[in-house]
């Protein structure tokens, strides 16, 4: 009797397999391709996913040189010109990529923005005030939301607005979650996206950043103070950007009101330690996902 045999994956195929993979398995407290979008959308979306977690890993390499993760992201940059240019890239994942961008008409704008943002982690560790840290999230996080928009058929200016509040609402929520992790990246240059100037503001110094990163030293109420001023800065972007999630229609909608609420509940967890994410760094569990997946359901 003849078995039938499952056709090999061709190399685009395994690629695009491999970044659902990487979207679906990668620690994240925000849903990435997740399975409530439509089928036709988690590809795309994984593929662009990839492409920024490559990117961002290429700027967080600690075991490289500063100028070799430069050189990485150059290389990233040099097949995205080739693919911007209809010639061949030199590797699968471009190909993939490429085709990609080419059957769902996505604009080259964002990708190039997303590899600006990575260039700069690696060579600029310090923000002066809350304007460079929105010019860093206009490049690091608001170009995601704008491909997605793409993708879904609604990139209207109205809609890459809200986007734009929730993208870089999500941005400062990740560097307010992650201050610890920063501090110790970069060839022990430790990179700080808290604006210098409040951080002065509100009388406390780098030294004492080290000191509750090391757990030396317990957060004091100048630093609680910090956080729920950052926290409630935090919110109102995410509040001014919730329309979005009422807008877009069906399982696109509740992704987003997902991703909206999944933001939310991480303030939330921030602000009952007091801004203690040193010793309680937040993360969703089951019990957060069912509130989040809940908070979805609720169409307003």
């Amino acid at each position: 009797m003849r078995q039938n045999h499952p056709e090999p994956l061709t190399t685009l195929q395994a690629i695009t397999h491999q970044s659902i993979s990487l979207a679906s398995s990668h620690d994240e407290n925000f849903p990435v391709a997740s399975v409530f979008l439509p089928k036709h959308l988690r590809a795309p979306i994984a593929l662009i996913y990839s492409f920024a977690r490559q990117a961002d890993d290429f700027a967080d390499e600690s075991d490289f040189t500063i100028e070799h993760r430069l050189n990485l992201l150059h290389g990233f940059r040099d097949e995205l010109d080739l693919l911007h240019a209809y010639i061949k890239p030199q590797t699968p994942f471009f190909a993939a990529l490429g085709q990609m961008i080419k059957a769902e008409k996505l604009p080259y704008a964002p990708f190039y923005e997303l590899l600006d943002a990575f260039s700069q982690d690696v060579v600029k560790t310090r923000y002066a005030n809350y304007d460079e840290v929105l010019d860093y999230c206009k490049r690091s996080a608001n170009p995601i939301g704008r491909l997605l928009l793409h993708l879904y058929g609604n990139s209207t200016p109205e809609n890459v607005r809200l986007s734009d509040n929730i993208c870089t609402a999500l941005q400062i929520i990740n560097f307010l979650q992650d201050i610890a992790i920063d501090f110790k990246k970069n060839e022990g240059k430790q990179r700080i996206y808290l604006c210098q100037d409040e951080l002065a503001a509100f009388d406390i110094s780098e030294q004492q950043i080290e000191s509750y990163v090391e757990g030396k030293k317990a957060v004091d109420e100048n630093w609680q103070q910090f956080m729920q001023f950052n926290l409630r800065r935090a919110n109102a972007l995410m509040y001014a950007g919730k329309p979005l999630g009422s807008i877009l229609s069906g399982r696109i909608g509740f992704e987003m009101r997902m991703i909206i609420a999944g933001g939310e509940r991480i303030i939330s967890k921030i602000s009952r330690v007091n801004g203690d994410i040193f010793k309680h760094r937040p993360t969703l569990n089951y019990w957060d996902w069912l509130i989040v997946f809940s908070k979805a359901f609720i169409k307003k």
